[in-house]
């Protein structure tokens, strides 16, 4: 596992490994107000102690209405960043490294009253029928995430990733099939999340990498491909993005173009982003295993690998995926007899 166990650096971000823990939303019920909770403390500080790499926190929103449930993150208040930085500088001790992944649902905030979107249309049946944002309200937005931001730097995160990606809010305006405007957001699809990406890097350290989660394809009919991707990360890398985290689909359901998800199956999007604009690249998508993950790397198909859901059956995989010095150098002291045989 030489490849998962190297060490990686982009501008000042130094990664001891190439294991990068996903953002995913924990929905915990006794969150409130969008302040992460004990549970938040104890699910990531796990990773860190497991020897994860990277730590992407889930997704946290800029206004209440700009949540998927009530029982999301947020960063709309001042009051929010001392829970976030508990979590931080605890993270930290481990050597481990954070960011916040910072977004909006849009028209996928199903505890909004009238959600809000690009468009008026629904993701689908079981969603609310969204109201358009206007022109003033889209800039309105575009303050929102850099005023997150502020917030995100204050608490110590070491990267902030912004999520284009799976049908949110700056996917519903770069989707072709879903914007539907006729002022200057409609006619340039991506001029929301390029504006979005010069504002956060506008009040971000100047050495702090800028992330950004995309879907390279979406799963739907009318559903842009990956050379409209492609040219999306063209603009959002000119606008200052360091690296893409690539996934796909997530703007709503269509099983007659989605394919079947096998282990690896979204490697050959961040393969082509990665070759095609010489960028750094985020992998993810069953990757549970360690062999697989390491291909990955091994092969040049990205920079580092993301374990989601594996990582939430067992907090420890990087000290499972890992073997010899690299592990060892991992484990924690307390735990160390539990390694020893």
């Amino acid at each position: 596992m030489n490849h998962l166990a190297s060490t990686y650096q982009i501008k000042n971000l130094h990664l001891k490994n190439r294991i990068v823990m996903p953002p995913m939303c924990q929905y915990s019920v006794t969150a409130k107000d969008g302040i992460p909770n004990d549970w938040h403390f104890v699910h990531y500080v796990s990773r860190a102690i497991g020897g994860t790499g990277l730590i992407i926190m889930e997704m946290t929103d800029i206004e209440p209405d700009g949540r998927i449930s009530d029982y999301d993150l947020g960063l709309w208040s001042n009051d929010q960043i001392p829970a976030f930085r508990r979590i931080i500088d605890e993270v930290h001790k481990y050597g481990t490294k954070i960011g916040i992944q910072i977004a909006h649902a849009g028209r996928k905030a199903e505890d909004a009253e009238i959600p809000v979107s690009s468009t008026y249309i629904a993701a689908n049946k079981h969603y609310k029928q969204p109201r358009a944002l206007t022109t003033e309200e889209v800039k309105q937005k575009v303050i929102q995430f850099k005023e997150a931001a502020i917030r995100a730097v204050e608490a110590g995160v070491d990267t902030i990733e912004i999520h284009g990606a799976h049908g949110y809010l700056i996917h519903q305006f770069h989707s072709p099939a879903i914007n539907q405007r006729n002022d200057k957001y409609g006619l340039d699809l991506a001029l929301f999340g390029t504006e979005v990406i010069q504002a956060i890097k506008s009040v971000i350290p100047p050495d702090m990498p800028l992330l950004m989660r995309i879907s390279a394809v979406e799963y739907m009919d009318g559903g842009y491909d990956l050379e409209h991707s492609i040219a999306l990360c063209r603009r959002y890398s000119e606008a200052g993005v360091d690296m893409f985290h690539i996934s796909s689909g997530g703007e709503g359901p269509s099983p007659k173009v989605k394919p079947r998800n096998y282990p690896g199956y979204q490697v050959p999007y961040a393969r082509s982003i990665k070759e095609a604009l010489h960028v750094p690249v985020i992998a993810v998508g069953m990757l549970d295993d360690p062999t697989l993950a390491e291909a990955t790397l091994a092969n040049g198909n990205a920079d580092l690998v993301a374990i989601g859901r594996a990582m939430l059956r067992d907090p420890y995989w990087a000290l499972h995926a890992l073997q010899g010095e690299e592990r060892k150098s991992l484990i924690p002291k307390p735990y160390e007899r539990g390694f020893m045989y």
